[in-house]
């Protein structure tokens, strides 16, 4: 790279000033950005026949961004969430330039005109009350293994944790006396308490009183904090034999993810203001918990019942005009 121009230093600065000093961004989402920025600087330095060091600011033309972004789709065979992804932060890292770099601001807000590529939403899958219950059925609670499956599902169940927020937990950040509650800590740094039903919070005591670690309360095997693709092994062998006993569970298909889903939907079920879900589930805005009447048949059930009864359409008492007896022999000797 030439000694004359900055865009190492304003890659350093974006990273460690902006991104950790000003915004205070979380670690995953500065490595998210990381990935996002490196995947693009070496894209243009192949597309400049460069190497990634000799790649200056001038290089960085919306064109170039227009061609990642095809590349991503094309030959990465990248989905359009992560497409939409690294544009982020691309855009994000460019409004960085225009603060540092005005003289080449023209060039920079091309790029941040850029927009979002549009996606289908998919329906949300979640389970319905009755289904948790086979599924928390499935766990043999007299083996210790079988104790901390049952406290796993219905914790996640009770509090709609994100599974992340789940396996984070440790043993100080849970009120196991009244009132039984438990903190949670989300994205963008952002804690939530959660109450807990007595069943989850006696589930928890046990794990605790059977464990020797002072920290994580959802252990290995080993002894260590439960993993990602531990929690989800761990819910598609209990799922594929609730299945068995209840085959309609055979159409759907489980993620730790459905788990905070089925939790949603049960709260809205139960009458319970979008607004508290909202701040319940940790969600930044209420329009991503609105996602839930959207999705969930048995309210809409209950909307349609609720319009046809107020349209009055139904049970009308007027008499109907019916033909006598004598009048159809009339017509039909006709």
């Amino acid at each position: 790279m030439r000694r004359s121009d900055p865009l190492f230093h304003l890659v350093e600065t974006f990273f460690r000033g902006y991104l950790h000093g000003t915004r205070g961004a979380s670690r995953h989402t500065v490595l998210a950005y990381r990935d996002g920025i490196r995947l693009f600087l070496s894209f243009v330095a192949d597309a400049c026949s460069r190497q990634v060091a000799d790649v200056r600011l001038d290089d960085l033309t919306v064109e170039r961004v227009i061609g990642f972004l095809d590349h991503l789709e094309t030959t990465r065979r990248n989905g359009i969430a992560t497409r939409n992804l690294r544009l982020t932060a691309i855009r994000t890292f460019f409004r960085h330039l225009v603060r540092e770099d005005p003289a080449r601001g023209a060039q920079y807000q091309r790029v941040l005109s850029l927009p979002l590529k549009r996606k289908t939403i998919p329906v949300i899958a979640y389970l319905e009350p009755e289904e948790v219950k086979v599924l928390l059925r499935q766990p043999d609670r007299r083996k210790q293994s079988g104790a901390r499956d049952h406290a796993l599902l219905l914790f996640l169940y009770n509090t709609g944790a994100r599974i992340g927020e789940a396996l984070a937990v440790q043993r100080a950040d849970l009120q196991l006396a009244r009132p039984f509650q438990v903190r949670l800590h989300g994205k963008g740094r952002k804690d939530r308490v959660c109450p807990l039903w007595p069943e989850t919070a006696s589930a928890l005591r046990r794990l605790i009183e059977e464990s020797s670690s002072t920290a994580h309360v959802f252990l290995s095997a080993r002894g260590v904090s439960l993993s990602r693709d531990g929690a989800a092994y761990l819910l598609d062998k209990y799922f594929e034999r609730a299945a068995r006993e209840l085959p309609i569970l055979k159409r759907k298909h489980i993620t730790p993810h459905v788990m905070r889903h089925s939790c949603a939907v049960a709260l809205l079920q139960a009458g319970v203001d979008l607004t508290v879900i909202r701040d319940y589930l940790g969600h930044e805005s209420v329009a991503t918990t609105g996602r839930y009447t959207r999705t969930n048949l048995q309210m809409k059930r209950r909307v349609l019942d609720a319009f046809w009864r107020r349209a009055g359409l139904e049970g009308s008492k007027d008499p109907r005009w019916r033909p006598k007896a004598d009048l159809l022999s009339f017509l039909m000797h006709l």
